[in-house]
């Protein structure tokens, strides 16, 4: 069994290596390599090879099947990159910013199409995994949609909100594991088990993104806290604070989402203790979490074998709160 460190480092030698794109034309490849070269945690392609690794050696489809999720992920990023009009991805400009539009819009489609092309080479369970994939990325489509739908409405409730995350984040994390353990010889049951880990534990490491980035310590994020409450962003903490608000409470909310004013991330912050949102959120990502322990514990699987997927998860939410 590989810890989470060693997997991410042996997929970040290969991957580079395995997956070279075509040296012309120079003005479409030359923005992809620029994006993969800007690394990543490449968290998704490593639950793969671990959802392989907990039912057998790793097998070359693993591989193949992991390359197909990052460069999926690559691709989505580029094109919400355009979407958000974003400058900056991973402290580096983003493919649109530096290389232009149009540049932006062929390197995610031809990304999107090498992830299929890496797919071709899987062996095992190739229609079960093909269907899997397809309709992730469908859903991951969807959920961008919703997030850009909530954007021009104010009417947008909880549930709606965790439908979204669980479509644009993650179903691709659960799909990465199951997509591993059909390689590595699951049964179906045991291939859905893992699936609903991963989508649990996607929904919790949202919703405590959501915490974070209006509580979490500024030094050990590297960023200062209330990026979203700056821009009005429709989180957990918002929802569920005008979910409980009385009318001065609401009333409070609308003007600050209507303000600039330099207090605002206090106010706001103020205001969602008052509702006691602040403890909904840490709630949920409570509730969410033991769900997704709960489906890793019934997948039948040797307890050491699972022993990296849980290490991995309770790091993953155990961040500052």
């Amino acid at each position: 069994m590989h810890s989470f460190a060693q997997l991410t480092a042996a997929f970040e030698e290969r991957f580079i290596k395995d997956t070279p794109f075509p040296v012309a034309p120079h003005n479409l490849y030359e923005p992809c390599n620029y994006l993969l070269q800007l690394g990543g945690k490449r968290v998704r392609p490593v639950l793969c090879l671990m959802g392989n690794e907990l039912f057998g050696d790793i097998k070359p489809d693993a591989w193949h099947a992991g390359y197909a999720i990052e460069l999926f992920h690559n691709f989505t990023l580029i094109h919400d990159d355009i979407m958000d009009k974003a400058p900056l991805r991973r402290g580096k400009q983003t493919v649109h910013e530096k290389y232009g539009l149009t540049a932006g819009i062929l390197c995610g489609d031809v990304m999107n199409i090498y992830s299929y092309e890496q797919l071709a080479y899987v062996k095992t369970a190739l229609p079960q995994i093909l269907h899997l994939f397809n309709k992730t990325a469908i859903e991951v489509c969807e959920g961008q949609q919703w997030d850009m739908d909530f954007e021009a409405r104010n009417d947008v409730h909880i549930d709606e909100y965790i439908h979204m995350i669980t479509l644009k984040t993650s179903v691709l994390l659960a799909c990465a594991l199951k997509m591993g353990a059909l390689i590595g010889g699951a049964t179906e049951g045991n291939a859905d088990k893992l699936y609903e880990f991963g989508k649990n534990l996607g929904i919790a490491f949202q919703l405590q993104d959501d915490y974070l980035d209006a509580y979490g310590a500024t030094d050990k994020l590297g960023k200062q806290n209330g990026g979203d409450i700056k821009a009005n962003k429709k989180t957990y903490l918002l929802l569920k604070a005008l979910e409980n608000s009385n009318i001065e409470q609401r009333a409070a909310i609308d003007k600050l989402l209507n303000s600039d004013e330099e207090g605002k991330v206090a106010a706001m912050l103020q205001l969602f203790s008052d509702t006691r949102a602040d403890l909904a959120c840490r709630d949920a990502v409570e509730l969410y979490s033991k769900k997704a322990f709960d489906s890793l514990e019934d997948v039948a699987a040797l307890k050491a074998r699972k022993s990296s997927l849980h290490e991995l998860a309770t790091y993953l939410l155990q961040r500052d709160k």
